[in-house]
């Protein structure tokens, strides 16, 4: 699924406009990247959290030479998926009786 057939879908789902859809999602999405891009944790109950990790500088190798080298720290996005998220996506199996 793209933007353009997630906002079909969100515009079916809340009963609004294509345009009024697609407005509400790219603020929702500009206002995720803000927060994540200045340190702050992103957490939507049931869905997941975004949040910016540290990720270690690392020594690496060239995979065209195979000389090593030196990847700088930086930081990531990243995403974690919630209980309710992972449960749609993978239910929990249950036991047999």
């Amino acid at each position: 699924m793209n933007k353009g057939e997630l906002v079909d879908a969100v515009a079916e789902k809340a009963s609004v406009t294509k345009k009024q859809a697609d407005a509400v999602l790219s603020a929702a999405l500009e206002a995720i990247m803000e927060a994540v891009s200045e340190g702050d944790k992103v957490t939507l109950v049931g869905f997941g959290s975004f949040e910016s990790r540290e990720r270690k500088a690392r020594e690496g190798r060239n995979p065209k030479t195979g000389d090593k080298m030196e990847i700088p720290a930086t930081r990531v996005p990243a995403f974690s998926a919630g209980k309710l998220f992972k449960d749609r996506v993978a239910p929990p199996k249950t036991p047999p009786q």
